[in-house]
């Protein structure tokens, strides 16, 4: 007799990649994707255009702001569900309640979180060109971000320190798949 397939594990793993901008989600997103084979989406660009325009302009997001960002995270992933394929997206998902809102229904969701100092953050930020959101939002990031908790199941990898390839590496173990073959889990 066959053994019944549960939900999460007849749905394709959808990862998202979180942490405050600057700590390297879209470059360890891509890496992961590129040696999984799944399909990689950059969640600052589903950001409605007012967003941007206000963090641009060096105005922080608040929850009302991140409602529809979130609301878009969560079609994309849906999408990669519903299509049957694993998927990689970068979401800060500072909050527990966005991490929460992510994962509900989702079982097949995994929450990596990048995470470092502020002020090892902000030397990265200083190096970097061509993002929409200014380096003197971190802070407001750091302020609203909330580390997850033992019981999110999320995996928290500390990226000062570590080259993207290393952080990479924690994340395919951690996921069960390394040198591009991928699991289901």
């Amino acid at each position: 007799m066959a053994e019944a397939v549960s939900a999460a594990d007849a749905a394709p793993p959808v990862l998202v990649v979180c942490g405050v901008s600057g700590s390297g989600k879209t470059t360890v997103g891509r890496l992961l994707a590129q040696r999984l084979g799944w399909q990689f989406q950059e969640g600052d660009a589903l950001h409605p255009p007012a967003n941007i325009r206000k963090m641009a302009s060096g105005q922080p997001l608040d929850d009302a702001d991140r409602r529809p960002w979130l609301a878009a995270v969560a079609r994309w992933i849906d999408g990669q569900c519903a299509a049957q394929m694993p998927g990689v997206i970068t979401c800060s998902a500072l909050k527990r309640a966005y991490r929460d809102a992510l994962r509900a229904g989702r079982p097949q969701l995994r929450l990596l979180f990048l995470r470092a100092a502020e002020d090892a953050i902000a030397a990265r930020l200083a190096g970097r060109q061509g993002h929409f959101m200014p380096a003197q939002l971190l802070h407001s990031q750091f302020q609203a971000q909330e580390q997850p908790g033992a019981d999110e199941g999320v995996k928290v990898v500390d990226v000062a320190g570590r080259t993207p390839e290393q952080v990479a590496a924690a994340a395919l173990d951690w996921l069960g798949a390394r040198d591009g073959a991928s699991r289901n889990r």
